[in-house]
């Protein structure tokens, strides 16, 4: 997910990170004050959060949106009371196996289900199978720790080499040439990846892939396949190694760059100027994705190799993944509330501050029209 940074927006995320990993979602009731009634399909006053259903749902998946349902969750809790929901930030690799294994209500996933999933997931939907819900996008920043450098920029190429150990020193020439004026230290490179499987992984591989010009030799994917460097599991973990390793750089969503007070490359995609990683560049980039999937489901095609004046390439737009048909009967009414939330205009716009991008006004439509028919 589209920051931009100040102090106000470092607050916010602050309060977001605070809110607990295992969240308690309430559905159905009221905090507020405003006089509304609780109970099933009541609402707030002040929210267009329609609260169905009770009982527990697990969910797990991404850590790219957990910020996110963190937030999410803590708004929705504010309004309904009989459901909890526990989303487990696993990984996109990890919350979609638990998916296909029955064990969730939804998973969250980076990257839409390939075929073979699925084909897979029929055995869980019964009579129907896994779609994909486009539910929030955002840049994935590409974070740095170089003393003596405050500001940096790379292309695909460089970044291409400096991720596969082609560039291993912070003064390498390809570096300096498109930093001119800037004092890069002899330092060594250290270049963190993710250890599980990742959809921001997929997305940051697919965009090297599509914008090096040949210098990504590797096939996109969920686990990392380049040569050497270091890794640790999660969007936290890797972060967490850029901000206390020197000469450090990885990848990962914006949200967790501003909440560690990290500084992020500026890309230069062969546009007129190099353009930053924020909220309204990485909308500028996904306002040109096209819904590829058929039927009911929503996938999305990005544009990793756009060249369109203060887009950024590097996005990721993460799903939740649930059954178009064959969900539990004990989870369906909370699981079509919860999603109708996030999709909404209010869910939307919740999490723009936190650094990530709203979806087109036409696609969140879309995606509201289609929970709707979940069964």
């Amino acid at each position: 997910m589209k920051l931009q940074r100040n102090p106000r927006f470092r607050a916010i995320v602050a309060g977001a990170l605070a809110v607990s990993g295992a969240l308690v979602l309430a559905a159905c009731g009221s905090d507020d004050n405003s006089g509304s009634s609780g109970g099933s399909g009541g609402s707030t006053a002040a929210s267009s959060i329609k609260c169905e259903g009770s009982g527990q749902l697990l969910a797990s998946g991404s850590s790219a949106q957990k910020n996110a349902m963190d937030l999410w969750i803590k708004n929705y809790g504010g309004a309904c009371k009989d459901t909890k929901l526990n989303y487990k930030a696993t990984g996109s690799g990890a919350g979609v196996q638990e998916f296909l294994q029955g064990k969730t209500a939804f998973a969250g996933s980076d990257s839409a289900l390939k075929p073979a999933e699925a084909a897979e997931s029929k055995k869980v939907c019964s009579g129907g199978q896994g779609i994909n819900l486009p539910m929030v996008g955002g840049p994935i920043a590409v974070g740095f720790n170089v003393p003596g450098v405050d500001k940096l920029t790379l292309d695909a190429p460089t970044l291409a080499k400096i991720f596969d150990s082609g560039i291993t020193k912070w003064n390498d020439e390809a570096i300096k040439k498109l930093n001119p004026g800037v004092s890069l230290p002899g330092l060594k490179i250290q270049a963190f990846h993710r250890s599980d499987e990742s959809g921001t992984t997929d997305n940051f591989t697919k965009y090297l892939k599509a914008a090096a010009a040949g210098a990504w030799p590797h096939e996109p994917g969920k686990a990392w396949e380049g040569k050497g460097g270091q890794s640790a599991d999660g969007s936290s973990g890797v972060s967490s190694q850029v901000k206390q390793v020197s000469g450090a750089i990885s990848y990962f969503e914006l949200s967790y760059a501003t909440a560690n007070g990290i500084k992020t490359v500026d890309l230069n995609t062969g546009a007129g100027a190099p353009v930053a990683a924020t909220v309204d560049n990485a909308s500028t980039a996904i306002a040109q994705a096209k819904v590829v999937g058929t039927g009911k489901d929503l996938a999305l095609k990005l544009a990793y190799d756009t060249k369109a004046p203060g887009a950024y390439p590097i996005t990721l737009v993460t799903y939740e993944i649930a059954c178009d048909k064959g969900n539990k009967a004990a989870t369906l009414p909370a699981t079509k509330s919860f999603l109708t939330y996030l999709s909404s205009e209010e869910g939307q716009s919740a999490v723009k501050e936190l650094g990530y991008a709203p979806l087109p006004a036409e696609i969140a439509a879309k995606v509201r029209e289609t929970v709707k028919t979940l069964s």
